[in-house]
């Protein structure tokens, strides 16, 4: 039987008209429908905290477990900070086209919360206790924070942010981005399932560039967008989010099966126009792709995204049958000289144009969207279970845009 492990973030959640758990029993119900003919493994399902609420008043989120026969790993998301539970998330694994019942109980009155196994993370880390000396920041230790302010003394190869900037994994593959002017999004391939950001860059402040037992950075990124980084095109180019006022940098979730970065870029200047921008950039357990969530104060005209050109990776897209799309490039493009896939996957109805550069191949976007969601992926072939060949990479996104474009079903009962 034919499996595929993804990632999804939105799925519609409908409510039942009757009470599946009993008005006074505590247990409420919710069915998870695959509408696909393929079995699909690791799908994470949001449930709003206010539709469970509309039709279980009461519920005490603190105090629950998921279950669907045995425990599901989930997670209570507070994604804006307020102290209140905003969603609660699980990971299901489904049957090709079938249905499956979940129960959200409430503990017992000495049992524990359960606990779950991390899949994914993400963390910033900079250095404390030295000091700045002109635009190089002199001794101290890194340190884990769960925001930052990014200085003004601060820029490319400052020697302050362990790895230059945030980082997010799952158990396939890590993500960085430059917290600097070069907003570029680079790639951690990883040799385990295990987490492993929270000791890269601690042997030295660009060690991950050599291959070790976790893994290596394996994107060169240079001048171009890497991959799926957020800009603007702009003539006959794209440009990254290189001019701001100011840059402020959090990580509002680090749990066992989502993380996220968020980055808020106040002033973003692209030609004679500025706005502030959001991006959110999330990951869950299982899967190789990002979200990517951005929103602007003020709209700009064509963003885009896109991935580094190589001439050993050829350009390629999907065939235009979904309602999600895709542009990719497979090929030994990696810097363990092996092969890497990389891909943007977008709303087809967002799409405004692919297009090139010198340095990348781009996605420009529909013009004067204030918000604007994405995916981007790598797929390198050292991963564990990692994919070797084209066809199967090509196989793997058809499939993606397939997932994405019929999501599973919801039902609160």
């Amino acid at each position: 039987m034919q499996k595929f492990s993804w990632f999804l973030i939105l799925v519609p959640v409908l409510l039942a008209s009757c009470q599946g758990g009993g008005a006074g029993s505590g247990r409420v119900e919710v069915v998870v429908k695959n509408p696909e003919n393929y079995a699909q493994q690791d799908v994470l399902v949001h449930l709003n905290v206010q539709d469970l609420l509309a039709k279980h008043p009461g519920l005490n989120f603190a105090k629950i477990k998921v279950v669907a026969g045995a425990p599901l790993p989930f997670q209570i998301i507070d994604a804006d900070a307020n102290g209140s539970a905003d969603e609660i998330a699980f990971l299901i694994d489904l049957d090709a086209g079938a249905s499956k019942s979940v129960y959200l109980e409430p503990l017992g009155p000495d049992e524990k919360a359960p606990e779950f196994k991390k899949r994914t993370q993400a963390e910033l880390s900079h250095k404390v206790g030295g000091s700045w000396q002109d635009r190089k920041y002199q001794g101290g230790q890194f340190q884990n924070v769960t925001a930052l302010s990014v200085p003004p003394e601060h820029t490319d190869h400052s020697w302050y942010i362990r790895y230059e900037g945030p980082g997010w994994e799952s158990d396939l593959v890590g993500y960085r981005f430059y917290l600097d002017w070069r907003n570029a999004t680079d790639i951690f391939g990883k040799k385990t399932t295990d987490m492993v950001l929270q000791n890269v860059g601690q042997d030295g402040f660009d060690s991950y560039h050599e291959p070790g037992e976790w893994g290596m950075d394996i994107l060169k990124v240079g001048e171009s967008l890497g991959i799926g980084s957020l800009g603007s095109w702009l003539g006959d180019k794209a440009l990254r989010v290189e001019t701001t006022d100011s840059i402020r940098c959090e990580i509002p979730l680090n749990g066992p099966i989502l993380s996220m970065v968020r980055t808020n870029y106040s002033g973003w200047k692209v030609g004679d126009q500025s706005t502030d921008a959001q991006v959110d950039l999330s990951i869950q357990a299982g899967s190789r792709m990002t979200r990517c969530d951005v929103m602007l104060s003020q709209p700009l005209p064509n963003l885009c995204t896109g991935i580094v050109k190589d001439e050993n990776a050829p350009v390629f897209n999907d065939d235009g049958s979904q309602e999600w799309a895709y542009l990719a490039t497979w090929g030994s493009q990696s810097l363990a000289e092996d092969q890497l896939g990389m891909a943007i996957v977008f709303p087809k109805q967002a799409l405004k144009e692919i297009t090139e550069d010198a340095h990348s191949h781009v996605v420009v976007f529909n013009p004067e969207a204030p918000k604007l969601s994405y995916y981007f992926l790598a797929a390198w072939e050292q991963e564990p279970g990692g994919i070797k060949t084209q066809a199967d990479f090509q196989n793997y996104l058809n499939t993606v845009c397939r997932s994405l474009s019929h999501p599973v079903q919801v039902t609160i009962k």
